[in-house]
C-alpha cells in the first residue's frame, strides 16, 4: 500500500556560500599601463570603464549580506564579463612590461583558512557565481549543519519548498547553479589550475562534483512536485531514481582523491544517505506499480533492494548527517518493510511465484527532468564594450590573419567529413543496404512515398470500406426514391382534389388550376427523378468496377502492408550452411560503418567547439616573438583532430570495400536479384491498386 513519500518531509539540501576575498586595486595598475603603452588621453577616454571596474570590484569585496541573491548573482556576472574584457586587453603577469602588480587571492570555499594567490585573472573570475545560485534554494529553517550555514544565515536561503511554486523556483536556481559549475569546469578551472598556487575548490574534480550535486537537488525539487501532483508510482519511480543517480555521481567524486579528504564528513554523509534514500524511494514507488500488476515476485526483490540500500548506507556513512534526514530514511525503511511483509505473505499464500535474484533484474528506469542551464550566453563577454578601444593595430591585423588560416582549416575538414558521409550513403544505397538485411529479419519497409499513399488509402477505409460506401449509396437511393414516390402521390392527390372541386363548384372555384400551381414543383420533380436515374446508373458502374477490381485492390487492406510483399529467406538447401555467418559478418561491418559515421559527427562538433573557444588575442597582445611562430604553435592544436579525420575516412574506404565483397557473397547466397525483381513487382501491384482505388473514389 502507498504511504506518503518520506522525501516530501526531508526538505534538506546543501548550499555553497560565497567566499571572502582580499582587497585589490585594479584601477591604478591598469590606468598606468594605458598611459605607458597608449597615452594619457586614451586613459582619460577610458576613465568611465576604469571607474566601473573599480566599483564592481569594490561591490564584490563588500560582500552580499545586504543584497538579494539575484542582485548578488547579477553583480558577479557583470564582474566576470568585465574581467574577460580586461584579460583580452591587458597582459597580467610578473613580466616587467606587463601589468605586474595585480595578484588575485582566492580562499577555499570549504576550508576557509586555505588560500591561493596568482597573477592570473582566471582566479578573479571564478568569484562565487555558482555559489550565489546555490544559495537561493534552501529555506531558512532547513540548515543541515550550523558549521556550514549558520554564519551565512543572513544571506537568506530564500525559497520555501513547502509550496509548489517555491519548489519550481528552487529547481530552476539549482539548474542555474549546475550550469555555473559546468561553466567553471569547462572554461575556468583548467586555466586557474595553471600555476604554483591554487586551491582544491577550483579544481576540475570539485566543480564537476558540485555540478552533479546541484542537478541532484534540482531533480529532487521536481520529484517533490511530482509527488504533490499525485503522479503515478511509475513516473515517481523514474524521477526518484534519477535523483539517486545524480547523488551517486556526486558521491563517487567525493569518495576518491583529491576530494575525499577535503570535505566535512557531514557533507559526505548527507550525499551518501541521499543517494541511498532516493534509490530506495524509487524501489518503493516502482514496487507499488508492480503490486498493481500482480508482479509479486519482482515486487519482493525491489523492496528488498531498497531495504538493503538503506541499511547499508546507515552502517557505512560517516556521522554528522542531519537527524531530519535520518528520520526520513527510517520512515521509508518502515514503509518498505511493511510492504515487503505483505508481498511475501501474498506470494506464499496466493501467487506462489519464484522470486528471482536481484542481479537478474533490469536497472530501474530513469527520467531526467533537469540539465545544467547553459551559461555561455549568460556569461558571454564578446559584446562587452569595456576597454574596446585598446586593441593595437598589429594585434588586430594578426588576429584577422590567424582567423583566416583557421577558417580555411575548418572549412576544408568540414567538407571532407561531409563528403565522407555522402559517399557512404551513396555506396550503401547502391548495395541496397541495410534494407536487404532488414528485409531478411522481417523488417520490410515500403518506399516512403508509397507508404504514405497506402496509409492515405487505409485512412479512407481501404477497399473494404468501398463495400460499406456502396451499401450507403443503395440505402440513400432507396430513401430518395421513396421520397420521390411520396411527393408524386401528393401532387397527384392535389390535382385530383382540384378537379373534383372545379366540377362541383364550377365558376365559383376561382383558384388557378393545379397544373399551373404545381408546374415548378413538377418540373423540379422530373429533374430530380432524372438525376436519381443517372446516379443509379453511375452507382451501378462504380459497383461493377469495384467488383471487377476488388481482387487487385484487396492488397491495400493488408495490415501491415509490408505483409503483402515477398520475403527474403534462407535458401531451402545449402551446401555449407554458412548463411548465418555471412549475415552476421555483414551486420557487424555495417555497425562499424555506423560507428565511423558517429565519430565523424563528433569530430565535426569538436572542430567547431575548438574554433569557438580559440581566442588568441590575449596571447597576441602579450607575445614578444614572431606572430608566425605563434600561429604555427596555435594551429598545431588542430593537427591531431585533422589526423583523426583522415584516419576515419581511410578506415571507411577500406570498410566499404570489405562490405562490397561481403554483400556480393550475401546476394549470391540469398538470390538477392530474384528477390528484388519480386519486390519491384509487388510495388507495382500496390501502385496499380492505389491508382484504381483513387479512380473509383474520384468517380463516386
Amino acid at each position: 500500500m502507498a504511504s506518503p513519500s518520506s522525501t516530501t518531509t526531508t526538505n534538506i539540501m546543501l548550499a555553497i556560500f560565497e567566499k571572502k576575498t582580499n582587497s585589490l586595486d585594479l584601477y591604478r595598475p591598469l590606468r598606468n599601463f594605458i598611459v605607458i603603452n597608449y597615452s594619457e588621453r586614451e586613459a582619460q577616454n577610458l576613465e568611465d570603464d576604469l571607474e566601473t571596474l573599480k566599483q564592481l570590484r569594490s561591490d564584490v569585496e563588500r560582500g552580499g549580506a545586504s543584497d538579494s541573491p539575484s542582485a548578488r548573482r547579477d553583480l558577479l556576472q557583470n564582474y566576470y564579463k568585465a574581467l574577460c574584457a580586461v584579460e583580452s586587453r591587458f597582459p597580467i603577469s610578473p613580466d616587467a612590461d606587463h601589468v605586474n602588480t595585480v595578484s588575485f587571492t582566492w580562499f577555499d570555499a570549504f576550508k576557509t583558512k586555505q588560500k591561493a594567490a596568482q597573477q592570473n585573472i582566471h582566479l578573479g573570475s571564478v568569484d562565487s557565481g555558482a555559489a550565489i545560485q546555490s544559495q537561493k534554494k534552501e529555506m531558512r529553517k532547513n540548515l543541515i549543519d550550523k558549521k556550514f550555514f549558520l554564519r551565512n544565515l543572513q544571506m537568506g536561503l530564500s525559497f520555501d519548498r513547502s509550496a509548489v511554486e517555491g519548489r519550481r523556483q528552487a529547481s530552476h536556481s539549482f539548474i542555474a547553479a549546475a550550469g555555473a559549475f559546468a561553466f567553471l569546469r569547462d572554461n575556468v578551472a583548467m586555466k586557474a589550475s595553471v600555476g604554483s598556487s591554487t586551491t582544491l575548490d577550483v579544481s576540475v574534480e570539485c566543480v564537476g562534483m558540485l555540478e552533479r550535486l546541484m542537478l541532484a537537488q534540482a531533480q529532487e525539487c521536481v520529484y517533490e512536485n511530482t509527488i504533490a501532483k499525485g503522479s503515478s508510482p511509475g513516473v515517481c519511480a523514474k524521477i526518484s531514481r534519477q535523483v539517486g543517480l545524480f547523488y551517486e555521481e556526486a558521491l563517487a567524486a567525493l569518495s576518491v582523491a583529491p576530494l575525499n579528504q577535503h570535505f566535512d564528513k557531514a557533507w559526505i554523509a548527507h550525499v551518501q544517505l541521499k543517494a541511498a534514500l532516493f534509490y530506495a524511494e524509487a524501489c518503493y514507488r516502482y514496487s507499488l506499480e508492480l503490486h498493481d500488476k500482480e508482479e509479486i515476485a519482482e515486487e519482493i526483490v525491489r523492496l528488498k533492494s531498497g531495504v538493503n540500500a538503506l541499511s547499508e548506507a546507515k552502517k557505512s556513512s560517516p556521522r554528522g548527517a542531519a537527524q531530519q534526514l535520518l528520520d526520513a530514511i527510517n520512515k521509508l525503511e518502515t514503509n518498505l518493510n511493511r510492504n515487503l511483509e505483505r508481498a511475501v505473505k501474498e506470494n506464499d499464500r496466493v501467487y506462489l511465484m519464484r522470486v528471482p535474484p536481484a542481479s537478474s533484474l533490469a536497472p530501474l528506469p530513469t527520467f531526467s527532468m533537469v540539465k545544467p542551464l547553459p551559461m555561455n550566453e549568460v556569461l558571454d563577454a564578446s559584446k562587452e564594450k569595456m576597454f574596446a578601444t585598446l586593441v593595437p593595430d598589429n594585434s588586430a591585423k594578426a588576429l584577422s590573419r590567424y582567423t583566416e588560416m583557421l577558417d580555411d582549416i575548418i572549412r576544408t575538414q568540414a567538407e571532407e567529413l561531409q563528403q565522407g558521409s555522402e559517399l557512404a550513403r551513396v555506396r550503401l544505397k547502391e548495395m541496397d543496404l541495410p534494407d536487404s538485411i532488414l528485409t531478411l529479419e522481417g523488417n520490410l519497409t515500403l518506399p516512403t512515398a508509397l507508404k504514405e499513399d497506402v496509409e492515405a488509402v487505409q485512412i479512407c477505409g481501404g477497399p473494404a470500406g468501398l463495400e460499406g460506401e456502396l451499401q450507403q449509396l443503395k440505402d440513400l437511393r432507396r430513401v430518395n426514391h421513396e421520397l420521390l414516390v411520396q411527393i408524386e402521390e401528393q401532387l397527384q392527390k392535389e390535382a385530383t382534389e382540384d378537379s373534383q372541386f372545379r366540377n362541383q363548384f364550377g365558376t365559383r372555384w376561382t383558384r388557378p388550376q393545379s397544373s399551373t400551381l404545381t408546374k415548378n414543383l413538377q418540373d423540379r420533380l422530373n429533374r430530380f427523378a432524372g438525376n436519381l436515374k443517372q446516379a443509379a446508373e453511375s452507382d451501378a458502374r462504380i459497383e461493377r468496377s469495384v467488383r471487377e477490381h476488388f481482387a487487385l485492390m484487396s492488397i491495400l487492406d493488408r495490415r501491415p502492408i509490408e505483409s503483402a510483399l515477398p520475403t527474403l529467406a534462407k535458401p531451402m538447401m545449402s551446401l555449407d550452411a554458412n548463411e548465418d555467418a555471412v549475415v552476421g559478418a555483414l551486420k557487424q561491418s555495417l555497425r562499424q560503418l555506423e560507428t565511423l559515421g558517429s565519430q565523424r559527427a563528433g569530430l565535426e562538433d569538436m572542430l567547431k567547439e575548438m574554433k569557438r573557444k580559440d581566442d588568441i588575442l590575449p596571447k597576441l597582445m602579450t607575445s614578444t616573438g614572431s606572430h608566425e611562430d605563434l600561429f604555427r604553435k596555435e594551429i598545431s592544436k588542430y593537427d591531431s583532430i585533422c589526423e583523426e579525420i583522415a584516419q576515419n575516412l581511410e578506415a571507411q574506404e577500406q570498410l566499404l570495400l570489405h562490405i562490397q565483397a561481403q554483400n556480393d557473397q550475401f546476394a549470391a547466397i540469398f538470390n538477392l536479384e530474384d528477390y528484388k525483381a519480386s519486390r519491384e513487382k509487388g510495388y507495382r501491384q500496390i501502385e496499380a491498386a492505389i491508382a484504381k482505388f483513387r479512380e473509383i473514389k474520384e468517380n463516386q
